[in-house]
């Protein structure tokens, strides 16, 4: 237990010694719940995102993109369930009046035991909801109360019909979106995994209202979204399905699976795929007094249709991206991020940081590389402080300028997951280098 709880320690040291992710508002003794991502880990976070979209939108002729706005009309709120089931069950310790989730037994534990033997007495559950509540209008004393949305499903729910009428897209089909949401946490914790604010990745795909039909696309999703996470570079042996029985489900859900990691505090989860039936649609259709229904063109049918949703935590998928990326091999450590997924492809050095034709050479080549691939430039240090740094934020190449390059105008490279070094032209460096990222 303890091996696991240095890791975290070690990646949350990591994270912010070489620029992933810092404590949000830090300077002011900070904020719970909160991160500020920094340039390493805002570039890994919009690669993770980017490849989402790529598969999702920019690869698939049956699913579009929106972005919906973050404060909606109350009443959708009320429609889709949020403000009367949107809870969590809340214990108070008697003894130092702290707040946690009653349905987590294991923080409780070990909350009882920092008080040392004592007799710790709880409060009767009660539930919380975790909506988060804003107040909008210019004029105090008549503004109105709003949320900002705990989850971003509901931007697709009531543009279905805006994306139907649009585009054309006929059934199957799906929405995505990827967009920010905000919930009153009672403990945030476990680093990045639960923040007060956060990403999510969704995609709400409608089919006709059928059992088999919607069994079908529940089991399609369940392995396309296990198969994409793999793809990423994820060890299979540490993900797993979780299949939710009735009692756990969601009050919308027919049916539920979670994709798990295993932590370094055991299996959680990261995505969930959630066969909604109509439950949206229809409640909003009710609430909103507007038609929702789905024509079918070619023979006339209309229908409220059923939805399968995925939707991955952008966070706690970079979080267990960069858990899996970890590795200690004798005196170096190194994240073994996809190469897609690196925040920087390659880095340029001159192997003596005070000699100028040297300096000039690697910065000319930076420049070259820059257009085509995200690239670092760094001559602090002697060279191999500068691997150190760069196999800590997860570069697979980088590129030594060394004075050989100005007599025959080759360089060093060296690839981050074997440490091996090959002489390669630099008139062909470009191309070598897109082509190990690409293979």
């Amino acid at each position: 237990m303890k091996e696991k709880s240095d890791l975290m320690e070690k990646i949350v040291s990591l994270c912010k010694r070489r620029g992933f992710i810092f404590p949000g508002s830090e300077i002011y003794g900070g904020l719970a719940g909160t991160w500020d991502y920094g340039p390493a880990g805002s570039l890994l976070k919009k690669n993770l995102k980017d490849w989402w979209w790529r598969e999702m939108v920019q690869l698939r002729n049956d699913i579009v993109g929106i972005d919906a706005a973050i404060m909606m009309n109350p009443k959708a709120w009320e429609a889709s369930g949020h403000t009367s089931a949107f809870t969590d069950p809340l214990v108070e310790c008697k003894i130092c009046h702290q707040r946690f989730r009653a349905d987590k037994p294991q923080d409780i534990t070990l909350h009882e035991a920092e008080h040392k033997g004592k007799k710790v007495e709880w409060t009767e559950p009660k539930t919380f909801n975790l909506l988060v509540k804003a107040y909008l209008g210019v004029v105090e004393g008549k503004q109105s109360e709003i949320f900002l949305r705990g989850e971003i499903t509901n931007g697709a729910q009531v543009n279905f019909k805006n994306v139907v009428d649009s585009t054309r897209i006929k059934i199957p089909f799906g929405i995505a979106q990827i967009g920010k949401a905000f919930r009153n946490e009672i403990t945030p914790g476990n680093f990045i995994f639960r923040s007060r604010e956060f990403e999510q990745m969704e995609v709400q795909y409608y089919i006709r209202p059928d059992d088999k039909e919607g069994m079908k696309w529940f089991e399609y999703w369940k392995q396309n979204r296990m198969d994409w996470y793999v793809s990423l570079g994820m060890r299979k042996e540490k993900l797993r399905f979780h299949d939710h029985a009735e009692k756990e489900r969601a009050h919308y859900a027919r049916a539920a699976t979670d994709i798990e990691y295993e932590t370094p505090w055991g299996w959680d989860e990261f995505m969930g795929i959630h066969h909604r039936g109509e439950w949206d649609l229809s409640r909003h259709q009710k609430y909103s007094s507007h038609d929702l229904t789905y024509k079918d063109t070619q023979n006339g049918e209309a229908f409220i249709p059923w939805d399968i949703e995925t939707s991955a935590g952008v966070d706690r998928s970079l979080l267990f991206l960069l858990v899996d990326a970890y590795r200690e091999e004798k005196e170096r450590v190194f994240l073994k991020l996809h190469p897609k997924l690196a925040p920087y492809k390659v880095a340029v050095f001159p192997l003596l940081a005070n000699k100028p034709q040297l300096v000039e050479k690697a910065k000319e080549i930076y420049g070259e590389l820059k257009p085509n691939f995200m690239t670092a430039f760094d001559d602090r240090g002697n060279v191999g402080k500068r691997y150190y740094a760069q196999d800590e934020i997860g570069t697979p190449y980088c590129v030594t300028v060394d004075f050989q390059s100005l007599e025959d105008k080759t360089v060093t490279v060296r690839d981050r997951d074997t440490t091996k070094q090959e002489r390669i032209a630099i008139a062909e460096l470009a191309s070598y280098i897109n082509q190990k990222l690409t293979t």
